[in-house]
């Protein structure tokens, strides 16, 4: 017998022993003319090198490797920043729209999903 505590922190380490031992995750992201350099921190579009912030490189990072799937605002939030899934804000708004802009003529690989969310199009 143990406490509900210690069977919570035993399933956690269970589950991150079981996703350590599965395939490594690319070291480049691509999609169209759009590279994305993980171990490198560098992106390039095109030919040209685009200068990223961490949190745009995290928040980039994590569209593309989940392309294709819908991702909520409020999951951003806890997924990129950490904060708790509960708080409303428009940091991501504010951040997926200065992708865009660095993104230029690939910007329409992030797709708004009204009332839902972003995608990142591959």
């Amino acid at each position: 017998p143990f406490s509900p505590r210690e069977l919570v922190l035993r399933i956690k380490a269970v589950l991150r022993r079981r996703a350590d031992g599965g395939e490594a995750p690319p070291e480049i992201l691509e999609s169209g003319s759009v590279h994305l350099d993980v171990p490198g921190h560098h992106l390039k579009v095109g030919d040209s090198e685009v200068p990223l912030t961490a949190t745009e490189f995290r928040l980039l990072k994590l569209l593309m490797e989940r392309a294709g799937r819908v991702q909520s605002r409020s999951r951003l939030l806890s997924d990129v920043w950490g904060y708790a899934e509960d708080v409303d804000s428009r940091t991501v708004d504010t951040h997926i729209r200065r992708l865009r802009r660095k993104l230029d003529a690939e910007a329409d690989r992030i797709e708004t999903v009204v009332g839902v969310g972003y995608r990142f199009k591959p």
